[in-house]
């Protein structure tokens, strides 16, 4: 494949703070590169890197000085635009019991890959940018990672850490074989149960409107309102080149609730919500 692209997303919260940071290799034709780019409540960054600077094995990723994996982070950048240094922790991750895309796993030619390395961990260390010191103590993390060619053209993505649970939901205008479709996948942890809601799964896109997402399967119905963006711009892969450019809120003020056969088994306003609303105005 001449185009394609692999990356993950690793996202710190804690009570005060929030940084996502998304190491990753990307090829356009026949030029090969590399990137990190780092997201806080207020600003975002990328780097680019040599493409020799990238290595990976299975569940780590090695940028330069800089390393990725299920111990954790390590940051060493110093460029005139962004000077980062620091070590962050991972505790015991939280992956669910199987791939997220399910069956679409096989599917060959996919326009992208989700993968959810841990719904939920804790972080633990301390992160100085730009001189400000982003401190994580037995705070919340969250892994996943993207692979293919190009993001798809429309969609919402969602995660959120909470009190007894998280949650992520991606819906998604798929392309494949000529056709179009709607994509879901999505997983919610909730008293130590895993709730898998997907396309594969009969789940369906009940309403996208308004900054608003409802989906149903079954029984099953997640809802996420997106209520108050605070956006930073990210690049996105277009067919392997690192030239589109998203807008995510990492930590913002959203609403989600969750409920089987009618009974809501939660509901919930936060402000540590992150969001990319791509799909409807």
């Amino acid at each position: 494949m001449h185009n394609f692209f692999y990356g993950w997303y690793l996202k710190c919260q804690s009570d005060t703070q929030t940084l996502a940071v998304i190491p990753a290799v990307h090829r356009a034709g026949n030029k090969r590169t590399c990137s990190i780019q780092v997201i806080t409540d207020h600003d975002a960054w990328m780097v680019a890197f040599a493409a020799g600077s990238f290595r990976r094995t299975k569940k780590k990723i090695f940028i330069g000085e800089n390393r990725f994996g299920e111990k954790g982070i390590y940051l060493s950048i110093h460029t005139p635009q962004l000077a980062i240094q620091g070590r962050l922790d991972f505790g015991k991750l939280f992956p669910l019991k199987y791939d997220i895309m399910g069956p679409f796993a096989l599917v060959p030619f996919m326009e992208c890959r989700h993968s959810v390395w841990s719904m939920r961990h804790t972080v633990t260390g301390n992160v100085r940018i730009n001189g400000q010191k982003y401190s994580f103590q037995n705070a919340l993390g969250y892994w996943e990672g993207d692979q293919g060619r190009s993001f798809p053209k429309k969609y919402i993505w969602t995660q959120c850490c909470f009190m007894g649970g998280a949650l992520m939901l991606s819906v998604a205008d798929i392309p494949m074989a000529g056709i179009h479709f709607i994509g879901i996948i999505g997983a919610v942890l909730w008293q130590g149960k895993e709730y898998r809601i997907a396309t594969y799964l009969g789940a369906r896109a009940a309403l996208v409107q308004n900054k608003m997402v409802r989906v149903t399967q079954g029984s099953l119905e997640l809802e996420a309102w997106l209520l108050e963006a605070s956006e930073q711009p990210l690049k996105a892969p277009s067919k392997g080149n690192m030239v589109r450019t998203i807008r995510e809120s990492l930590s913002c003020r959203a609403f989600y609730r969750f409920r089987k056969k009618g009974c809501t088994l939660f509901a919930f306003e936060t402000d540590r919500a992150s969001f990319e609303f791509e799909y409807f105005s």
